[in-house]
């Protein structure tokens, strides 16, 4: 059977209408504010348009794959990445965000971790990158030697802020950004300078300020707190800071450090050793970091926690004024039983 003129623009127009309703009309389920695609090397068309069905992304399932034929997008032509499929999408956009590689950044944020292991284990959350294999690389004695720091204090090469990376980022580029990243932070508002006048490199007041951020939660006195350690190493005494007895001991929650715990041996217990620990022992605020570079100017050498719930500290110039605070501060804890 022959199909006249008439009948083949016919046959055209739907065919036409075919493929312009499959490829542009909106298909992102409207009720998704954003479906994240994750699309790894070994990945296949059919993985991603069940990646997309089975979490109920698209409005009509069934054309997309036509779609992809039709902008030749194959197993060969899939490129690894993060892609956000957001409402209003359709599937030539869809599947022209994916041929081309159009990835979306994520955001990774790094604060509030102890020490380089769980560093590397909240990085690997975020990026394509395990969390065994970033540890080996940050404790890998040629990469220390290479860029200067050591295992106690690799983590002070990390700025605490939130990146934009791609989720595949490769190891080196992810060491290149935090590089860059940490060089920018020391140059700006004369921080290196700063921390070279208080007699401290990076790595040294970054320390510092881990224990000022563990000392006090509550921000307008850490700049006095990182005052009276910078006036105890100035007269060459031992730090004796709470919060590295605690590092030391390795445990989590511990409530009130006793004459016990002062008598662990360890580099970081500063009520045995001299000086600033070998490292950081929490990962600082930019706040607390900027305390200790912009310490206040005291004669304090002595502090304690002060009476009441506010969780701030009483401060003294002599070992005298700073008993008669301690003694304050034990009466009110013993009014509460």
């Amino acid at each position: 059977m022959i199909l006249g003129i008439g009948s083949l623009i016919i046959l055209g127009s739907i065919i036409g209408f075919l493929i312009y309703h499959g490829a542009f009309m909106p298909n992102v389920n409207p009720e998704k504010k954003s479906y994240e695609l994750y699309i790894q090397k070994d990945f296949t068309v059919d993985q991603i348009i069940d990646s997309l069905n089975t979490n109920n992304v698209l409005i009509h399932s069934g054309n997309i794959k036509l779609i992809f034929n039709f902008l030749n997008y194959n197993d060969k032509a899939i490129k690894e990445g993060r892609y956000v499929i957001k409402p209003g999408m359709n599937n030539y956009k869809i599947v022209t965000k994916l041929r081309s590689g159009d990835q979306d950044a994520v955001k990774i944020t790094i604060n509030n971790v102890r020490d380089i292991s769980q560093l590397c284990g909240k990085i690997s959350k975020y990026l394509l990158l395990d969390s065994l294999t970033l540890l080996d690389k940050f404790t890998d004695s040629t990469f220390l030697t290479e860029t200067g720091f050591t295992k106690e204090n690799i983590m002070t090469l990390f700025i605490p802020n939130t990146y934009e990376m791609y989720w595949n980022t490769s190891i080196d580029k992810l060491i290149s950004r935090i590089q860059t990243e940490h060089k920018k932070f020391w140059k700006q508002n004369e921080r290196f300078e700063k921390a070279r006048q208080l007699n401290l490199n990076e790595a040294q007041a970054y320390t510092l300020a881990s224990i000022v951020e563990k000392e006090s939660n509550y921000e307008p006195e850490r700049p006095t707190i990182a005052g009276v350690y910078l006036n105890r190493l100035k007269l060459n005494m031992k730090l004796q800071a709470d919060p590295t007895v605690v590092f030391a001991l390795g445990v989590t929650g511990l409530q009130r450090v006793l004459l016990a715990h002062l008598t662990r041996e360890s580099t970081y217990n500063t009520y045995m050793v001299e000086g600033l620990p070998p490292g950081p022992i929490y990962m600082p605020t930019i706040n607390s970091i900027e305390a200790v570079l912009n310490a206040e100017q005291h004669d304090y050498i002595f502090f304690c926690a002060k009476e009441g719930s506010e969780g701030t500290h009483s401060f003294a110039s002599t070992l005298k004024q700073h008993s008669e605070n301690a003694r304050k501060y034990q009466k009110w804890l013993n009014s509460l039983k």
